[in-house]
């Protein structure tokens, strides 16, 4: 068997029939000899031994107890390259310096302090720009189901390394579907709570950027959500509430949108999760809700920050492709920028006001299949001189741009044996009814086989049974 999960570990680690040691060490082999699909750029050391080795201190210890206060004890996490580890080099997919200090983003920090073993850093597109794993630092990061095709991005090395069962749990960056497109394409689940409710730092001026898991269950999404969440004082947004009033989960009204460009094989994979939405005693509605300018807002928006960020003389060490977007985005006048932020707002009212109309929103996280590994986009979103890298994702940028909480999960398979998504998005602040709902829609839903490219070693088992097999 493979990693299978954070409960599955945990009782692992609780019967004793593995020590944490063993464990983490088994992961630490598999990713360094049977990495296929390229989800890692670096996996841990000695630091990661340390960390099991005072694990199975605490449970031998305190018994069960030890999880009481640090519920991801002796459990196997990952980083996305873009955010800092203390323990681990941070390239940010990127041949430009990282002039950062080596230290713990806070949400890293969080999970270790919560008992998580960081086993290494995954691959990342340059500074997470577009929504395929593709940089000059690794080779293309490949889907679990067909590695011919991409794992999604930018968190594809984070969707790929869980699908995988290189870890129990990933810890990813969502800017405008980051989390959950990769999420979708490899047949995980990827949660991107509401903006502010996980601290990012630093953050982007363009306040798109989200931080949240990507997991095997809702549950286990869920659980690292809670644990990295919460204020923090290097980032001004993050502990932002909500004026939500509470829902009953019991029978919600869900607005259900079909995106144009949703193929029929798409179609077909989601239309089960709204039928058991409706089975579950949900009313599901099709609804469109329309914004005009809306990706031509996006992209300015997050060229203007890539030109910011950028100078002259760093253009001959960037990805060639977020060149074209840092170069379009020099051209761009502050009305410009102030005309897209006007877009969001927008947005922002019309959102809202569907909101309170309606307690969820429901759709395909991901519209088309997963494209070829080496590709930003499918064929006609792959030049990024057309500046259409994100235009093929119109189900998950429009929530970064209003900070809502989304949720994707595993719907099926597609006819040709590809994962599909479906995405449920809340009210800003109402991440535990997205999650609730999510949770129970999983456990109605027939979970998708193990992918080909899963590790086919043991991750946790007795130690003699170790020996015989790694």
């Amino acid at each position: 068997m493979t990693a299978r999960g954070v409960s599955h570990t945990k009782e692992l680690l609780g019967r004793g029939e593995i020590t944490a040691v063993e464990h983490v060490q088994a992961v630490l082999t598999a990713i360094r000899e049977q990495d296929t699909l390229g989800a890692f750029v670096a996996a841990a050391g000695d630091e990661a031994l340390r960390a099991a080795e005072q694990a199975d201190a605490r449970i031998r210890e305190r018994g069960r107890e030890a999880w009481w206060d640090m519920p991801l004890l002796g459990v196997t996490v990952s980083v996305k390259d873009l955010l800092q580890t203390r323990d681990l080099p941070t390239t940010r997919g990127s041949l430009l310096p990282n002039d950062r200090p080596r230290a713990d983003a806070p949400a890293v920090a969080r999970l270790r302090a919560a008992g998580a073993v960081v086993v290494g850093k995954t691959t990342t597109s340059e500074y997470g720009w577009s929504a395929s794993t593709v940089s000059r630092v690794a080779p293309p990061t490949r889907n679990p189901y067909d590695p011919r095709l991409t794992a999604g991005g930018s968190s594809g090395g984070a969707a790929a390394a869980v699908a995988a069962g290189l870890c129990e749990a990933s810890l990813g960056t969502d800017g405008s579907g980051s989390i959950r497109i990769p999420a979708a394409f490899c047949g995980v689940v990827g949660y991107k709570p509401s903006y502010g409710r996980v601290p990012y730092f630093p953050n982007g001026a363009e306040r798109l950027a989200h931080q949240g898991p990507i997991a095997r269950s809702v549950a286990d999404a869920a659980l690292l959500g809670q644990v990295i969440s919460g204020p923090h004082p290097g980032d001004p947004d993050s502990g932002l509430g909500s004026l939500d009033t509470p829902r009953d989960h019991r029978r919600l009204r869900i607005g259900w949108i079909e995106y144009e460009g949703t193929t029929d094989a798409v179609r077909r994979a989601t239309a089960q999760a709204r039928s058991v939405l409706a089975a579950q005693g949900h009313r599901v509605e099709d609804i469109e809700v329309r914004c005009n300018d809306l990706y031509p807002a996006l992209v300015d928006l997050l060229a203007a920050s890539e030109a910011a960020g950028t100078s002259p003389e760093a253009e001959e060490w960037c990805d060639p492709g977020r060149l074209e977007v840092v170069r379009y985005g020099r051209t761009l006048s502050g009305t410009a920028v102030m005309r897209a932020e006007g877009v969001r707002q927008e947005l922002r009212r019309t959102l809202r006001s569907v909101m309170d109309r309606y307690d969820l929103l429901a759709m395909a996280t991901v519209p088309v299949e997963p494209f070829a590994a080496g590709a930003i986009g499918p064929s006609w979103a792959a030049d990024p001189r057309d500046l259409l890298w994100l235009s093929w994702a119109p189900a998950s940028y429009p929530f970064n741009m209003t900070g809502q909480p989304a949720v994707s999960l595993p719907a099926g398979l597609t006819g040709s044996g590809l994962p599909a998504g479906v995405q449920l998005v809340g009210p800003v602040g109402a991440d535990d009814l997205v999650l609730t709902v999510a949770g129970r829609l999983e456990a109605d839903l027939a979970p998708l086989p193990q992918p080909p490219a899963a590790v086919p070693v043991p991750l946790a088992v007795p130690a003699a049974l170790a020996e015989r097999t790694l």
